[in-house]
């Protein structure tokens, strides 16, 4: 609804800013996919893994995004919308299942909810691995216990925050999109500029003396965290840059923080190994 309402002076801006939040659910993918590809075969063909991460995600999302704004845009013309949404997304949904579709809405309404628990299922798989990787005491400890672990502390955070636990991930999304972001853009040069050729020591990947310093992508990383924080546009925070911007402000962190990584990177990576040679 506010996408396309006239009443927005500036409705270019507001669609960056839309477009940042519909990429920062996106590409949080990216963080764990090596989880899972890891287990293809090595004879897998790199398009046929392009091509079923992106129709995967396209499908899902496309699905998801146009339904919410067809919620969105029926709200300011049905009462009854407009009530529910007033205590929250979920009461919304139920509400626009249950009106025209009876039981048979209640129904779906319930396999939505189960939709949330397999969405967990992912990202509590990586849980554990993203424990392990943080040192070696970590390492020894199994990666189940790593993942109770991360399934109590997002129980208690859900718990805790259950009366506002829709408000605070809707703000907080596209923060957690910027780092992904930054991320990709460093992985991306290490892979087309300066693994093109070399590749991958692949026996070598717990061997510490021989791994990169990461120093170069500590810096370009932040970096790109200062791109991100002086652009981004949140119900909290609003970076001088972004608020120049149109009257409330344009979220960019994700393209400004992309790029900003993206420039320091190579000359940085160059340096370091020209220096380490790692």
């Amino acid at each position: 609804m506010w996408l396309f309402s006239p009443a927005d002076p500036n409705p270019q801006v507001t669609r960056i800013s839309f477009f940042s939040l519909c990429l920062a659910a996106a590409i949080t993918y990216a963080g764990c996919a090596a989880d899972y590809f890891v287990y293809y075969p090595v004879s897998t063909p790199r398009v046929a893994i392009f091509a079923t991460s992106i129709l995967g995600l396209t499908i899902s999302f496309t699905l998801m995004i146009l339904s919410g704004i067809g919620l969105a845009s029926a709200i300011p013309s049905a009462p009854s919308f407009s009530s529910a949404y007033d205590t929250s997304q979920g009461a919304l949904l139920v509400t626009a299942l249950n009106e025209p579709l009876g039981g048979f809405g209640r129904f779906l309404a319930v396999i939505i909810a189960l939709t949330l628990v397999a969405n967990s299922v992912a990202p509590t798989y990586s849980v554990g691995i993203d424990f392990q990787v943080l040192g070696r005491g970590f390492a020894r400890i199994p990666r189940l216990v790593w993942n109770t672990v991360g399934v109590v502390i997002y129980m208690v955070c859900a718990l805790a925050g259950r009366d506002h636990l829709s408000e605070v991930f809707t703000n907080f999304l596209a923060l957690m999109g910027y780092w992904v972001a930054i991320w990709i853009s460093i992985t991306i040069e290490e892979q087309i500029i300066f693994r093109r050729r070399r590749g991958y020591d692949w026996t070598a990947w717990n061997e510490r003396k021989k791994l990169p310093l990461g120093i170069a992508a500590l810096i370009a990383f932040l970096v790109g965290w200062a791109g991100a924080i002086l652009c981004m546009a949140q119900v909290w925070y609003i970076g001088p840059i972004a608020a120049s911007v149109g009257q409330y402000g344009a979220d960019m962190g994700n393209y400004v923080g992309f790029s900003w990584a993206a420039l320091v990177y190579p000359p940085l990576r160059w340096l370091e190994l020209k220096k380490f040679g790692r």
